[in-house]
């Protein structure tokens, strides 16, 4: 029975690694031990960590919304509950963006929680 060779899967495989690894610091781009486990580290770091980015964007945009809501005078708690009250459904991205770029649109929303509330 002829003898099998691993030669070429086994380099591509290792090569792969390698490629991905590139520009990872010291041995972690160059060995294959070093960079197999450094790699599958960094893959788990970016699967949580882009769960993350959607948490922290949602903190950016309540902050900002809460912002504009002090300056006409209301809480963000009081402004989300009269929009939720008067039946407008707006998520947060949208009303941060109107925030910084609608002033005018952003106060008249403001306007309308406050009338839903009854404050």
């Amino acid at each position: 029975m002829p003898r099998s060779v691993d030669g070429t899967r086994r380099k591509d495989r290792r090569r792969k690694i390698l490629k991905q690894t590139k520009g990872y610091w010291g041995k972690r781009s160059k060995l294959h031990r070093v960079a197999k486990d450094a790699l599958a580290k960094a893959l788990s770091y970016s699967y949580r960590d882009r769960r993350g980015r959607r948490r922290e964007f949602r903190r950016l945009w309540i902050a900002r919304i809460s912002a504009a809501c002090r300056n006409e005078g209301m809480t963000y708690s009081r402004f989300i509950n009269g929009l939720n009250r008067a039946n407008i459904q707006i998520d947060r991205k949208a009303l941060s963006n109107l925030a910084i770029e609608d002033a005018q649109a952003f106060k008249a929303l403001v306007e309308k929680a406050r009338e839903s509330v009854g404050a």
